[in-house]
């Protein structure tokens, strides 16, 4: 089985990802802080009765240490319709104009890998993280991303990941120092978050990855995200928020429900939904029946969908389990807010492609070498 986003970098205050889908890098000035997706590894699940499938290629794996024991079917060619509508709808998502990728392409105009990594990774738009805590500036940093897609009438995708206890103490431990302090680095969050569309997955792994907090703990942090959720859609009501289901080899869909409804999931007033699959490789098909069931299960309103981080997911998961930049990884699908698929809202990508889970290169850091693999 598998395997869940637990946190191996080290988050300083680095810049975020990727941009504006016109190539015009700005002024120092115009380029705002943010910090870089922190690189996630899987988390070994407990074995479960796999579920029936509804097709054998969505089939789960038995129990193991690996994320995924199938490797996916080659899907069909897109039609030329195809084609064209997930490039308009690509063009619908923000592509922040600061990133380590584009700084790769802009230092690096000679390299015989810059065409591939340019047109298939830095062209599209990604993730912007919020790894570190710094509530003096957090209201202007996310404002920047937010203003940004406004301006070119773009949707942006933003992460707030400082929950208190993050990583259960692992290596991505950090955050707020407490809830009372994270609370109101929210409130800094979401006011700068804008008045026109935006994306916002809620704080990774704080939801899948709680069974190390004591009860009393995880009711706190439940509290805290359902909190967070409604200041979040109160300050923008445009804003769509989707909270953490892991993803389909971690924790069965009714397990994962129960939790997602403790922390707000299932309210329209906090919640537009689930993602799945933030720095992992399962297939995109396993994701979509997954978050089907979690929804189904989880039994909110008819409007809420699920996203799905379709970043390196494009061979599926590696057969021996290895989570740390391991090869014959490739893009998945590319960002789209139309996906084709009934309740799921979007393919995103959240980790960001290239930047190494600490194997390739210093963990959060870019890997020219890991993207081109990845990308070609």
């Amino acid at each position: 089985m598998a395997a869940a986003a637990c946190v191996v970098a080290a988050v300083g205050t680095v810049t975020g990802m990727v941009s504006a889908l016109d190539d015009d890098r700005g002024s120092d000035e115009a380029r705002p802080q943010a910090t870089r997706s922190p690189s996630l590894r899987p988390k070994p699940a407990a074995p479960r009765t796999p579920e029936p499938s509804p097709s054998p290629s969505l089939s789960r794996s038995s129990a193991s240490p690996s994320p995924s024991r199938t490797s996916p079917k080659p899907s069909p060619k897109p039609t030329a319709t195809k084609t064209t509508e997930t490039v308009a709808a690509s063009a619908r998502l923000y592509r922040y104009p600061d990133s380590q990728v584009l700084d790769w392409v802009a230092d690096n105009p000679t390299d015989p890998r810059i065409e591939v990594i340019k047109s298939r990774i830095a062209d599209h738009p990604a993730a912007v993280w919020f790894a570190d805590y710094t509530p003096s500036d957090i209201t202007a940093r996310v404002s920047a991303v937010t203003s940004g897609g406004s301006a070119q009438g773009r949707v942006p995708v933003v992460v707030p990941y400082a929950i208190p206890d993050r990583d259960c103490g692992g290596a991505s431990q950090g955050g707020a120092p407490d809830l009372d302090a994270y609370d109101a680095w929210i409130d800094k969050f979401a006011a700068g978050l804008g008045s026109d569309e935006v994306i916002v997955i809620l704080e990774p792994d704080s939801i899948a990855q709680s069974d190390c907090l004591s009860s009393a703990q995880r009711v706190d942090r439940f509290a805290s995200l359902a909190r967070a959720g409604r200041v979040l859609k109160e300050a923008n009501p445009k804003a769509r928020v989707y909270y953490d289901a892991g993803h389909s080899e971690w924790n069965a869909p009714d397990k994962q429900a129960a939790l997602l409804g403790k922390a707000g999931a299932a309210s329209a007033g906090s919640s537009d939904g689930v993602f799945s699959n933030v720095s992992n490789f399962n297939p995109t098909s396993a994701e979509v029946t997954y978050t089907r069931q979690v929804l189904d299960a989880l039994a909110g309103p008819a409007g809420l969908g699920a996203v799905i981080d379709t970043s390196r997911n494009g061979n599926g998961a590696p057969a021996d389990g290895a989570w740390c930049d391991p090869a014959g990884r490739k893009l998945g699908p590319p960002p789209t807010l139309s996906t084709g698929e009934e309740r799921i809202d979007a393919y995103l990508w959240v980790k960001l492609p290239g930047e190494s889970d600490g194997c390739k290169g210093a963990a959060g850091t870019f890997s020219p070498g890991y993207a081109y693999d990845l990308a070609r």
